[in-house]
This record gives structure tokens, sequence and C-alpha cells, in this order.
């Protein structure tokens, strides 16, 4: 049996509006949520076209002018605008009954070339249990009939399963939201030998270690720590009947561990550096789940990612924006101070979900609109838009005084070895360093 997809029921009329401007096709983006038992789709949303497209509408219909570079690129910047819980479920196309037969192809095609990119700028795995289907939704322009096939991302040579399209009102109205505020202040060394001081490369180094800090860390919800099993709202009341949008909020506090177990040996090295990348503030995270008797472990996965995903996403937006802007690449650059883009919120109309996006500080709230109406064509109020945080900056620092060539030979060949001691269950940890006294070396520090 194939998976079921509880849909939003505005989902349906949308689609149907879409039908009757097809010429000879449109496609698009499938966002909500998986779980073990079903998948949730809060949105469907159009590959925003492009200018020539309207040139290039000329001669028999046909596929095989599908932009797979285009909707792959929308899906990286719709995935951007996702809080933790939400993800791109599939994508859909509504096609005029010449394409149908071509239809699933392309469809199978988009959806694997749209994972295999938004899988490479992750910092997270999917987990072994993890749903891993994503949903090729198929409508005829002209019969309205809807063909949902699902694929398995994970299994390159997957084959179409059939599943289930229901329509649902107010599928979102109560869903759950968890949020948290997470106090940023990671250190990321550049080194000598990196070429050209790839600060974006060097920058994902660092969040990959800092992510994992993330991953090990001990979530307190409102103020508890709970079984990872134990369903998310025992205790509660579920809240029946409702259509009006009202999310129960759970407040979230983010312990990450300062120290490893007291049985793991790490070796520390020292190494020659050009510089460090400083990266500080405060965010704000913020994660949905649906109301089908949730874990607590689906609650927090989505959580973490958040976190994961929002300064992954904001350091990557303005290295995109230092190129846009043709920032010149020194070989002895200068100290330089970045600020990160801010992020923000929109309500979802007819829903408890909030959409996410990020701003810097010159853009107008107009610009802000636009992009929502060309990325998930959702029209936005200047009001709606919630400036949810202050403001993180970028430090990139070089080193003043660069050690000799003789230095630099004898720095890289040290190693500090730390020793973790057990000790009738207290935990000593000393560490030894012998250092060469014909130099210094400077840690940096702000």
């Amino acid at each position: 049996m194939g998976r079921t997809y509880l849909v939003e029921e505005g989902i349906g009329q949308y689609l149907t509006e879409l039908s009757t401007k097809v010429k000879p096709y449109v496609t698009g983006l499938l966002i909500g949520q998986c779980s073990p038992q079903r998948d949730y789709v809060l949105r469907a949303v159009r590959t925003p076209p492009k200018e020539q497209q309207q040139e290039e509408s000329v001669g028999p219909p046909k596929l095989a002018s599908l932009d797979e570079e285009w909707i792959t690129t929308h899906a990286t910047q719709v995935s951007r605008m996702l809080p933790g819980g939400l993800l791109v479920l599939g994508v859909f196309m509504v096609a005029t009954p010449e394409l149908a037969k071509d239809g699933q192809n392309a469809l199978r095609k988009l959806i694997f070339s749209v994972e295999k990119s938004l899988s490479k700028r992750r910092l997270w795995k999917l987990a072994e249990e993890e749903v891993s289907d994503r949903a090729a939704l198929q409508i005829c322009s002209a019969t309205k009939k809807v063909v949902c096939r699902t694929y398995d991302v994970q299994d390159p040579k997957s084959s179409a399963k059939p599943a289930d399209w229901k329509y649902q009102s107010a599928l979102t109205a109560s869903w759950l939201a968890l949020g948290c505020t997470v106090n940023v202040n990671i250190h990321i060394p550049l080194l000598a030998t990196s070429p050209s001081h790839d600060l974006e490369k060097n920058t994902k180094n660092g969040l990959n270690r800092w992510s994992k800090q993330i991953e090990d860390s001990v979530f307190l919800i409102n103020g508890q720590i709970k079984d990872e099993d134990t369903e998310l709202l025992e205790g509660h009341k579920k809240l029946r009947g409702n259509t009006q949008p009202s999310a129960q909020f759970s407040d979230v506090k983010v312990l990450t561990q300062l120290c490893q177990g007291t049985s793991a040996r790490s070796t520390a090295t020292v190494q020659v550096c050009s510089g460090s990348i400083n990266l500080r503030g405060a965010v704000k995270c913020r994660a949905y789940i649906h109301n089908n008797k949730p874990k607590v472990k689906e609650a927090i996965q989505a959580l973490k990612r958040d976190i994961i995903n929002t300064l992954s996403d904001r350091c990557e937006i303005l290295f995109e924006d230092l190129i846009l802007n043709e920032r010149p690449q020194k070989k002895n650059f200068e100290r330089e101070y970045h600020v990160l883009p801010q992020r923000l919120f929109v309500p979802v109309a007819g829903s408890s979900v909030m959409l996410s996006d990020y701003k810097f500080g010159d853009e107008a709230a107009g610009e802000i609109q636009e992009r929502f109406v060309e990325m998930l064509d959702q029209p936005v109020q200047a009001e709606e838009i919630h400036i949810a945080e202050d403001i993180s900056t970028v430090d990139i620092c070089p080193v003043t005084d660069n050690p000799s060539d003789t230095q630099q030979a004898q720095l890289t060949k040290t190693t500090l070895l730390l020793k973790l001691q057990q000790n009738m269950g207290l935990v000593v940890a000393a560490a030894v360093a012998v250092l060469a006294s014909i130099f210094s070396f400077n840690y940096f520090s702000d």
C-alpha cells in the first residue's frame, strides 16, 4: 500500500486555477512535512516563469524544454524560507493531455535533481528510519484528473509507487510550534594552506563541526527533559474542531555540552593559520510539527535542523551577496566586519504555521514582499512581516604577525595531547603543552 498525502484544501483550488493558465504546462514544488504514518502538504508553489519563456513558447508542446536547473534553483531558494519541520515534499506538473505520457518521466527526473541539489547543502543527514519517499503529482489541465506517485530518493533505481492524495480543511490550523534562541559564538580558523583564503569553504567546515555540537545538545521543552519516544502532547489537551489558526507553543532551551564524555580521548593539533572567522549573535529558531500524536524525537529533530539550517543558510546568503557585489579577493586581506541577514517570519493564511525569510539591513519591506510573491506565490502585507531578532555579525580577522617559514614548519609538527582520566566518579582533564621558546604563538582574540 502506498503513502497517503493529506493536503490543505486550498491547494486544490490553487492547482485548478493554474490549470486554466497552462500553455502547455506548469511545474512547481510541494511543501509540507513527512511523518511515519502519512505526509502533510501545506502548500503548492508554481515555478517562477523566466522572462525568455514568453518568446520561446512557439512550436508544438514538448517537455524537452523543461529547465531542470531553473527548477532546482527555485527549490533551493524555497528551502531557505522553510522553518524546521517543513521541507520540499515533491514536485507537481499541470499539463495538457498531449504531454500526459511523458509527464511522469519528467517528474521522476525532477524529483531526483531537486533532492540532489538540496542534500548537497545540508549539514545533516537523513536518519535511517526517516521517510525518503517524495511525491510526483501530475494533473491533466483538461480533465483535472490527479495522479500521485512516489519515488524513494535514497534509491536511484526506485520505481513509481501509487499514493493517495486527500484534501482536508484546516489541516494545519492547530499545529504545534517550538521555538528557541541560540547564542552563537563560533570561532573558525583560516588555515594558511587554504588557497586564496577560501572563506566560504572554511566557514562551511567550521559550521559542520558546530552542527555536531547541536546534534549532541540537550533540549529542554518547557523546562523539562522528555523521553524522546513519548508523545509531545502527553498531558496536554488536544484542540478538537478548531478551524481557527491557534498554535500550541513550546519554549525550548538548548544546552550545549562543554566537554567530551569521560571515556573520550582527544588530540589537539596546532596549525598555522592566516586568520580567523568569528560568527556572533543570537539567532531565533522555530519548528512546526503535526498534531497527530507527534513524538518528542520528531519535534526535537525538526528544531535541531532549523538551528543548523538557519545559520548555514544566512552564511550562504552573505557570500552570495558578496559575490554579486563583486567583492575583490585580497591575498593579504584586512580585517572585515559583515552583518548576517536577519530572520523574519510571515504567517500562512488559515494556518498556525509561519514561513521564514532573511533580510539585510538596507532591504525595504517592498523587496521582501516581492520575494514572497516570486518564490512562494504568496502576497504578503508589510505589517505581517515580523523581524524576529537583532543583528548577528561575521568578523574576519587576519594574523598581524606571520611567523617565518622555519617557525611554521615547527608549528605544524607540534601537537598537544589531552588525556582524560576518571577517579572516583570525578573527571580530571589535564593538558600538557611543550613548545619551543624561540617564538610565541598567538591564538586569535577579539
